[in-house]
């Protein structure tokens, strides 16, 4: 286990009495990243979103909402806009440009919404996944060809029934706009092409991963289609492939995914993932053992039936609390953001 040395070079943002829940970088500005937190952990109390911008130690605007705040996605079409899920079951869509309070509001889960995600194909729409075992896909009615604010696409246009358990987190596939993945406490990751038609019941998975544990962390590979890291209570990152054989490239979910390696070191449940926006093999994870761990998959080494990586090439160990949010910087190579219960999120080079 090698620990890289970051501290001359890492930098901390502080976000005081509001634990870390996630971090999203603008996909307009390569110095613009975003933070969500919750007072009391989430317990009870107010949530914040913090706007950052690289070169300043304070927040450029914060927003406040009445629950906590627990993820967040910036729009793909809009450079001010970004949504936060909200601990009361709402959908807060916020334009940084104004102040106080949100442009939009959406309220129809019945639980913590836990994940957003923002179509990067497709960029009208995004998705949205709770503790109520939901997940909705949501048309942003702003997000128009003129630009101008469609009022007729007041909630949410489709509801898929995923999960019994919590649903901790939903994610677009980046190579295909209509393929969602949903990641469950009930052990499962399911997936759901929205292409295909609804039965008695509503849309039916297309198939689904028996993970192991609850899984709490999911990523798709951003240059390897159909390819997905999970992580869960049982302390281990695992990797899936859909790929067939062949050399053409893949876009569509066509046999059931199977685990090509296990990546093993966390000493509690892997709560953050990574896939890195520079280099197909890397990958990022964070856990409630307050570590962010950076691992290289096609390291793993044959044992058994499936390859196994316990070796990180790099630990992160600066953290004082549970890391829960992960994401690399979309514009530099090698450089990541973690953000914790400890009420701060460093920036800092992985070293990979």
């Amino acid at each position: 286990m090698v620990h890289v040395d970051v501290a001359p070079r890492q930098r901390s943002y502080q976000t005081p009495g509001f634990a870390g829940y996630n971090v999203a970088w603008s996909p307009f500005f390569a110095e613009k990243f975003a933070v969500v937190g919750a007072a009391n952990y989430g317990l009870v109390g107010n949530g914040r979103l913090h706007i950052f911008g690289r070169n300043a130690s304070l927040p450029l605007k914060f927003f406040d909402s009445q629950d906590g705040m627990f993820d967040l996605a910036w729009s793909e079409l809009h450079e001010n806009q970004i949504a936060s899920a909200c601990g009361d079951g709402s959908i807060k869509l916020w334009d940084i440009s104004l102040n106080e309070h949100p442009i939009r509001n959406w309220a129809e889960h019945t639980r913590e919404v836990q994940s957003l995600d923002w179509n990067n194909m497709q960029k009208e729409l995004f998705a949205s996944s709770s503790w109520d075992g939901t997940v909705k896909i949501v048309r942003d009615s702003g997000c128009v060809p003129n630009n101008q604010w469609n009022p007729d696409i007041p909630q949410s246009i489709q509801t898929i029934q995923a999960h019994s358990a919590c649903v901790y987190k939903c994610a677009w596939s980046p190579h295909n706009p209509t393929l969602i993945a949903s990641a469950s406490g009930d052990g499962s990751v399911a997936f759901f092409d929205l292409r295909n038609g609804h039965g008695p019941g509503g849309l039916r998975p297309v198939t689904s991963l028996p993970v192991g544990g609850e899984v709490l962390s999911m990523d798709w590979n951003k240059y390897r289609p159909m390819t997905l890291a999970t992580g869960s209570t049982d302390r281990a990152v695992k990797i899936w492939d859909g790929r067939m054989p062949s050399t053409a490239p893949q876009t569509r979910l066509t046999q059931p995914l199977t685990e090509k390696c296990v990546l093993t070191g966390h000493q509690y449940a892997v709560r953050g993932l990574s896939w890195s926006t520079h280099q197909p093999s890397v990958l990022a994870s964070a856990g409630y053992d307050m570590s962010v761990r950076i691992w290289n998959v096609d390291d793993a080494q044959p044992h058994g039936a499936v390859p196994v990586l316990d070796t990180p090439r790099n630990v992160y160990p600066l953290h004082k609390e549970f890391v829960v949010g992960l994401a690399y910087s979309l514009f530099e190579p090698n450089v990541i953001a973690s953000t914790s219960w400890d009420c701060e999120t460093h920036i800092w080079p992985t070293g990979v």
